[in-house]
């Protein structure tokens, strides 16, 4: 039972963790940002879904999916603009 448990919350942990540096990816972020934007919210969607959040989790994890996309947009056109 208690093997269970552990088992599961390891599961959950590294579902999470994944999420976590999927978000901090900047290459994968700034190389195609709607994508990667769409995948962190899809992987939040399912984390949510499976019930490994909650609603408040899921509300954290679209914000900084948001911030993230907001991010490499202002990256894109700095870099636009120093060229």
């Amino acid at each position: 039972m208690n093997r269970d448990l552990a088992d599961t919350a390891s599961v959950k942990s590294s579902a999470i963790t994944h999420w976590q540096v999927m978000l901090r990816d900047d290459a994968a972020l700034l190389a195609m940002p709607g994508a990667h934007h769409k995948a962190l919210l899809r992987q939040a969607y399912e984390l949510h879904r499976d019930q490994v959040i909650d609603a408040d989790d899921l509300s954290d994890m679209l914000e900084l999916a948001d911030a993230a996309l907001a991010y490499a947009v202002e990256s894109l056109l700095d870099l636009d603009a120093d060229v």
